[in-house]
């Protein structure tokens, strides 16, 4: 998997803190401790053109229409655990996304396993067939 460093485009990053529902007490009302990361994949100067293919073929349904990628996270109670979270969870996606496919490669079987094929098929006609009950 090929490694992503944030220090790369971490200046690309925009950063916007939310208050977050779920708990956290009163202290959930009066500090915005979620984080909405924002990258935006089409202006990044971190990836040249056939890596950021590669980004947006595989995050099409996380990036918008301006070509952002958007993670919202408020899985903690503290604004610097989330932040951190989302840092590590966009690197997270950004490796799987640059992940070249292994190509296939097209294979036949082998005479051998054709025969076998057939004569496996023979047999269970066979089987069927000495199932039937004449009615003469």
């Amino acid at each position: 998997m090929p490694k992503v460093f944030l220090h790369n485009f971490e200046h690309e990053l925009q950063e916007k803190f939310v208050t977050a529902g779920g708990p956290g007490g009163q202290n959930v009302n009066k500090v915005a401790s979620a984080v909405q990361l924002r990258w935006n994949v089409r202006a990044s100067n971190a990836f040249d053109d056939e890596q950021k293919w590669m980004i947006r073929r595989a995050l099409a349904n996380r990036i918008n229409d301006e070509g952002e990628l958007v993670l919202f996270i408020q899985t903690h109670r503290s604004q610097v655990r989330n932040r951190e979270e989302a840092r590590e969870r966009l690197v997270e996606l950004l490796e799987k996304a640059l992940v070249k496919p292994k190509r296939r490669v097209a294979t036949k079987p082998s005479k051998g396993q054709k025969l076998r094929r057939l004569e496996g098929k023979a047999h269970r006609s066979e089987i069927k067939r000495n199932r039937k009950v004449d009615h003469d």
